[in-house]
């Protein structure tokens, strides 16, 4: 899960794509497959796009995962509540340097230690070093670092 905007929508979105989970669970008693999930998040956050008693969430939302069965998955929800999946994705403020660095790779002829390595690339040169403070990059994979990224 990655969330770029505002934290307290943020806060929200967690505890809502949470409670779907949990409810997804209890009633069928497997997990909720991601695209479940994304469609019923997407659902909820397009609601409040709809009355104007409500403020519409003020953050972009980032949902993946891996299974044995569906391989990798990405999925972006923005704040209108449109909800897509992706091979690579960005969001926040250089988003669009960002995705133009993600389409030239080959993500489906990389293993997963690679790819990782390419994000990491990625996020230091969309890294503007005169107007954004200092970072401390962190990142991990859930698979098996040879493992090919799944067609």
């Amino acid at each position: 899960m990655a969330v770029a905007g505002l934290l307290a929508d943020a806060r929200s979105f967690a505890d809502i794509a949470r409670e779907e989970a949990s409810n997804f669970r209890s009633n069928f008693g497997y997990n909720i497959p991601l695209k479940h999930l994304a469609d019923r998040v997407a659902m909820y956050v397009h609601a409040y796009t709809l009355y104007s008693a409500v403020r519409p969430f003020g953050c972009s939302f980032m949902l993946g995962s891996y299974s044995v069965n569906d391989g990798a998955q990405l999925y972006m929800i923005d704040p209108s509540g449109v909800s897509y999946g992706y091979w690579g994705c960005a969001i926040g403020k250089a988003r669009q340097a960002a995705k133009t660095e993600i389409e030239k790779l080959q993500m489906k002829e990389m293993t997963c230690r690679d790819i990782v390595k390419e994000v990491a690339k990625i996020i230091y040169i969309v890294h503007d070093e005169v107007k954004d403070k200092a970072f401390e990059l962190e990142l991990s994979w859930v698979v098996p670092p040879e493992c090919p990224v799944p067609v």
